[in-house]
């Protein structure tokens, strides 16, 4: 048995609590290389703690299909987490707040083509969940030495629906 979840849009309100939703949109804060490109400045929180630094890795997962079961949620406490789609294919994005050092229920976001996230240091989240392929994803995540990634199996599966 499983609990169901439904999709919810992909919205920067919607998604404060947990990360930041990266795309263009609205008028760009300025123009720039003379006039033929929108800036649209400073758009996530990237945070890599202090014995960490940016790293940008590419990331190439298995699609999957709704309805998706998942029991496994996980968090990096260390760093921030963005994943910005190399296609323009939407995918899932599973998040938790945190309840005592646990996930809370999750809720379930659904980006729209060309959006992609950042999730905040310590926010738990589901696994990076194509729904078509390719699954490319260029990550800028923290590198460091010391551990960052803490991993919770539910006792009971959720399962997202449309």
């Amino acid at each position: 048995m499983s609990f169901d979840l439904r999709t919810e849009p992909l919205t920067a309100q919607a998604f404060a609590p947990f990360g930041d939703v990266l795309e263009v949109a609205g008028a760009p804060d300025k123009m720039i290389n003379a006039g033929l490109c929108g800036r649209y400045h400073d758009r996530a929180a990237l945070d890599f703690g202090p014995e960490g630094r940016a790293g940008l890795s590419l990331f190439d997962a298995q699609p999957r299909s709704l309805p998706y079961t998942f029991d496994l949620l996980e968090r990096h406490p260390e760093g921030s987490q963005a994943f910005i789609p190399m296609t323009a294919h939407p995918f899932l994005v599973i998040v938790a707040q945190d309840e005592g050092g646990q996930p809370a229920a999750p809720r379930a976001f659904l980006t729209a083509p060309h959006q992609g996230i950042n999730f905040h240091r310590g926010v738990w989240h589901g696994v990076l969940t194509p729904l078509h392929a390719p699954g490319l994803f260029a990550v800028v995540d923290r590198i460091g030495e010391t551990p960052n990634l803490e991993e919770v199996t539910l006792d009971q599966p959720y399962t997202v629906i449309a």
